[in-house]
């Protein structure tokens, strides 16, 4: 009787893109500490949008003091709330400016190596055979390569940039998402309701988008959010060893100045800020992607 019951049981429906966002949305905002990283997140893109209302001096302007003089490494006053550079441009307004570059690198490089390393592994996952075996033998060139060397040799080749930066990222990093999501891929593809999509004559491309994708999308947004604190502390340590966008300013191109310029030890007004706006926002998307490794494991939510 029990088994006759059991066989009769309606099988579960395969999870949709709707279902899968609100049980996002009701995570990132059940627990105090993922709250407090969107916060974080969405002040730092606040300051980013409103910079031009937000700047007290323009970042490039060379400033003087009332007698004249250029204003060199001024400390913190009512006139510059952060003091100056060595070349008296005000630091509160390069630091405003800043939050441009960090966020832009780190939601585009994120989402770069995000959709690249997830279509790789719904690719590679659900065809197999030697599909499968191209794939991950480029994962595994892609992780032979280091890439501090890569981003010199691609700068080299073309020019300091910070879609350079990006491209870099995002031509590296895919890896690891996609040799993770792969194996889950695997496991999905041989689940009951894609047997049945197949006998229903769903083709692999609706199975795979349809079926597949919305089930390994709390594994994409771990990987989202882990690569975006990534993504902004390699931006800054790429524009720290002065392979950044001389064009561009970010927080690493501060650190950069401040270090060839000697001013590490006694202008710490210069580093600082940029250096507290790194920390904060990298530490805004880990606490995010705790929340989201909620999201990406049933064990954490208690369902399993």
């Amino acid at each position: 009787m029990r088994e006759l019951a059991e066989g009769l049981t309606p099988p579960v429906a395969a999870p949709t893109w709707r279902g899968r966002l609100s049980v996002l949305r009701q995570i990132l905002f059940r627990d105090w500490s993922t709250g407090v990283g969107v916060t974080v997140i969405a002040l730092f893109i606040l300051i980013a949008a409103l910079a031009p209302v937000l700047m007290s001096h323009d970042p490039w302007m060379i400033n003087h003091r009332p007698n004249g003089s250029i204003a060199r490494l001024d400390a913190p006053s009512r006139a510059h709330l952060l003091g100056t550079t060595d070349l008296g441009r005000d630091i509160f307004s390069q630091v405003i400016v800043g939050a441009r570059a960090a966020l832009l690198v780190g939601f585009l490089a994120a989402l770069m190596t995000t959709v690249v390393g997830t279509t790789v592994a719904l690719v590679a996952g659900f065809f197999g055979g030697w599909v499968d075996d191209v794939l991950m033998r480029i994962v595994d060139v892609a992780y032979a390569i280091p890439f501090i060397p890569f981003v010199i040799v691609l700068v080299s080749l073309l020019r300091p940039s910070i879609w350079n930066v990006i491209i870099a990222i995002g031509l590296l990093f895919w890896r690891s998402p996609a040799r993770v999501i792969r194996a889950q891929v695997l496991s999905l593809k041989e689940r009951p309701y894609i047997k049945a999509a197949r006998v229903a004559g769903a083709g692999p491309w609706r199975i795979i988008f349809q079926h597949i994708a919305p089930n390994i999308l709390p594994l994409a947004m771990l990987y989202m959010s882990i690569e975006v604190g990534w993504a902004i502390i390699t931006e800054s340590s790429v524009s720290f060893l002065g392979l950044g966008d001389p064009l561009v300013i970010s927080w690493g191109t501060m650190l950069n100045l401040a270090f060839t310029t000697g001013a590490m030890q006694r202008a710490w007004w210069w580093v600082l800020p940029p250096g507290v706006s790194i920390i904060l926002l990298v530490v805004a998307a880990f606490l995010v992607g705790r929340g989201v490794e909620e999201y990406a494991n049933p064990r954490l939510r208690g369902e399993i």
